[in-house]
């Protein structure tokens, strides 16, 4: 058996709801937790200060050049709208579930993804928060398998939820290996 977790895509909806059968890649009966709306504040603070230089080059070159330069600041603002809805919409849909033999994330608004770990393929669970992180408050969760491709990550938790999520897939994990 592969010693990596499952990819499979589909579509996700709802958060801490059943799944509504219907979609084929949608697991039956599945309640989906979400992550914290504080991870899109995070995301879209990191893109605003992304927007800092090209901003500062355009009003430069307006002052300095001609107000013609002025227009310029026309794709940052298109591009920092669009980004702060997509970060919205890309935060809604990320999301995980446990079930009794594995963990399910989900994530993706055009391609759709949702990622199966087995608990008995788990070696290890991290918690992370960096400083943008800490400031708002949240963490990841890094689950690793026997694979190097492993891309099972909960981002946007609050740290005590990251705690206990952690603490529980440990204990999943452990058990799962101890009855091999």
């Amino acid at each position: 058996m592969d010693s990596h977790p499952e990819v499979t895509s589909g579509t996700t909806s709802g958060s801490r709801e059943n799944t509504p059968a219907g979609e084929p890649f949608d697991p039956v009966d599945v309640t989906w937790t979400r992550v914290s709306t504080k991870l899109a504040t995070a995301r879209r603070l990191t893109g605003l200060i992304g927007l800092v230089v090209p901003v500062a080059v355009v009003v430069v070159l307006a002052v300095f050049v001609g107000p013609v330069w002025w227009f310029g600041l026309i794709v940052p603002g298109v591009w920092a709208v669009w980004a702060w809805l997509l970060v919205g919409r890309q935060v809604r849909a990320i999301g995980y579930a446990e079930r009794e033999d594995d963990l399910l994330v989900r994530r993706g608004i055009m391609w759709r993804e949702i990622v199966v770990v087995p608990y008995g393929r788990l070696q290890y669970v991290d918690v992370e928060a960096g400083p943008v992180d800490r400031i708002f408050g949240i963490a990841r969760v890094q689950l690793h398998t026997a694979s190097a491709s492993t891309d099972a990550v909960i981002p946007g938790l609050p740290p005590a939820e990251a705690a206990r999520v952690r603490d529980r897939l440990a204990a999943r994990g452990q058990a799962r290996l101890a009855g091999l």
